[in-house]
C-alpha cells in the first residue's frame, strides 16, 4: 500500500508538494493528473526514496521510503516515460540482464512468459531493442518490474508518445496487474487514459491535491472540463 500523510516538499523555498495526502490500496490504480511542475514527479521521487519530504510521512507497505529505501525499492517497479534498455540486446536479453542485476535468475521459458504476459508479441522477444517501438520498450520495462515480483508500480507519463493501440495495450496490462493485487500509481497528462484505466483520480495543481474522485463518477469529457476548470482558476 502507498501512503502519503501531510507531505510537504520545497526546492529553494519554492513549494513543489504541499500538504499532500494520498492512499493507494492493493489492487487499486490511482492516476495523478497535473500540468508540468504540478508535483507529480516529485511525489514519485519521494516514493522511490530519491527525495525526502521536508515534513510528513511517505510510506510503502508501512515503511518510510526515506528511511528504508533499500527495502522499499525491492517492492517497487518503476516505469519512466522513456524506458532505458540496451539497444544492441534483444528484449529477452535485456529482461534476463536486469533480472540478474536484481539477484533473480530465470529460465529462458520463464523470461518468454514474462514478456508475453506483459504484452510483447512473441516474434519480438529475440529482436534487438533498437528495432522496437516505444510501446514495445515500455512492455519490456513492465516485464522487468513484473519479473522482479514488484508489489507496487510507479509510472511517470507511461503513455506519452504511444499510439492509441499501444496506449490501450498498456492500459490492459495495468488492469491485469491490479487484478493480481498490485498497487499502482500513475502520473499522466492523458485525461482519457487516466479515466479509462484508473480506479481513482487525483488532480494536482502547484503541488496541492485540489480534487480527488472515482473514475466511475465522471465521463472523460466531464473529467476534461473539471481538469481545465482547476487549471485555469
Amino acid at each position: 500500500m502507498i501512503q502519503l500523510k501531510n507531505v510537504n516538499k520545497s526546492f529553494k523555498g519554492q513549494p513543489a508538494v504541499q500538504n499532500l495526502n494520498l492512499q493507494v490500496k492493493e489492487g487499486e490504480i490511482l492516476g495523478l493528473l497535473g500540468a508540468n511542475g504540478a508535483g507529480k514527479s516529485t511525489t514519485i521521487n519521494m516514493l522511490l526514496g530519491f527525495l525526502s519530504p521536508d515534513s510528513g510521512i511517505v510510506s510503502i507497505e508501512g515503511m518510510e521510503t526515506s528511511k528504508e529505501e533499500k527495502k522499499v525499492r525491492k517492492l517497487i517497479g518503476y516505469i519512466p516515460e522513456n524506458v532505458n534498455l540496451y539497444p544492441y540486446l534483444s528484449g529477452l536479453e535485456n529482461l534476463d540482464y536486469f533480472c540478474k542485476l536484481a539477484g533473480m535468475k530465470y529460465s529462458k521459458t520463464e523470461l518468454h512468459e514474462f514478456l508475453t504476459r506483459c504484452g510483447l508479441q512473441s516474434d519480438a522477444h529475440d529482436k534487438k531493442v533498437s528495432e522496437y517501438s516505444k510501446g514495445m520498450r515500455q512492455k519490456v520495462g513492465i516485464a522487468i518490474a513484473y519479473a522482479k515480483k514488484a508489489k507496487v508500480y510507479l509510472l511517470d507519463e507511461p503513455a506519452s508518445g504511444l499510439d492509441p493501440l499501444a496506449s490501450n495495450e498498456l492500459s490492459e496490462i495495468l488492469k491485469k496487474l491490479a487484478a493480481d493485487g498490485a498497487t499502482i500509481l500513475m502520473a499522466s497528462h492523458d485525461i482519457f487514459r487516466v479515466r479509462e484505466v484508473c480506479h481513482r483520480i487525483g488532480i494536482l495543481k502547484q503541488g496541492e491535491l485540489v480534487k480527488e474522485l472515482r473514475s466511475e463518477e465522471v465521463s472523460a469529457n466531464e473529467l476534461e472540463k473539471l481538469y481545465l476548470e482547476y487549471m485555469t482558476n
